[in-house]
């Protein structure tokens, strides 16, 4: 029987033993040498620990950590009722110098669907709220920001469904956000929730645009790492390089996801 791709359990011993590896290394990851902008995805679980505590200073904390210049966050606002956002943005800014993306108004969520992308420094040029389709509401924040006045970086930040079939759909509307004339430089962040590879992945069908695809970096569950959930992808070869989960005594408690990060050079 022809194999598409590599089994959960055969995934699983994989990650485990990378685990091992590494285990001895319990700090932030270095970077020495590594240059570029530093951009990050990190699912913040509602702002949930896996010790069940909700604590949205800690997940801010995390984000301090990491010290990104964009990162997209999932999970940001409340799912029901008045959809809350849950984080202190204003203090975020003020100790981070993050600023978030605006979207149209939408109650008093911080973002659309639970997703927020946040940046340091440059100019919003233009954003769009996606709809993604499926059977739970989902969502992407598409924005393009001027950097410094001549360099121009489209981010998606999206969040896909849990269902197979949601996901091959929602990535169709990711590529379909790229079907336009211009090669403008293209990431995508956020939990694609895919673990599988081969023609029955969602993956496979993002890897017209964005392929060939990083290596899988495991960052779930993050006191464990096994499933590499969590995604940065590129429109172009060798525009990223370092990605890496962000792995710490803090960020191994503050969510069920590990952050991950990596540099882009433009």
């Amino acid at each position: 029987m022809h194999r598409t791709g590599r089994s959960l359990p055969a995934s699983m011993l994989l990650s485990i033993r990378d685990r091992r590896m590494q285990k001895a290394n319990a700090a932030a990851p270095e970077r020495t040498g590594t240059t570029g902008t530093l951009v990050a995805s990190y699912n913040v679980h509602k702002c949930i620990g896996i010790d069940r505590r909700f604590d949205p200073e800690r997940t801010s904390r995390v984000i301090r950590e990491i010290d990104p210049d964009v990162i997209a966050l999932q999970e940001a606002d409340n799912r029901f009722g008045d959809r809350d956002g849950l984080l202190d943005l204003s203090r975020l800014e003020h100790e981070t110098g993050l600023v978030p993306v605006p979207i149209a108004a939408n109650g008093k969520g911080h973002g659309w669907h639970g997703n927020v992308l946040l940046f340091k420094k440059g100019v919003v040029r233009d954003v769009h709220q996606i709809r993604l389709p499926g059977l739970e509401p989902r969502g992407a924040v598409v924005a393009e920001i001027d950097l410094d006045g001549n360099r121009t970086l489209r981010v998606i930040a999206a969040h896909l469904g849990l269902l197979r079939r949601s996901r091959s759909q929602q990535a169709r509307v990711v590529l379909d956000i790229m079907n336009s004339a211009d090669e403008t430089p293209t990431l995508l962040l956020g939990d694609l929730n895919e673990w599988r590879l081969g023609n029955r992945s969602a993956l496979n069908t993002l890897h017209v645009t964005f392929g060939p695809l990083p290596p899988a970096v495991p960052t779930f569950p993050s006191n464990m790492p096994l499933l590499a959930l969590d995604r940065i992808m590129a429109n172009r070869h060798g525009m990223i390089s370092a990605v890496e989960a962000h792995d710490t005594p803090l960020s191994r408690v503050a969510s069920d996801h590990l952050p991950l990060t990596a540099f882009v050079r433009l």
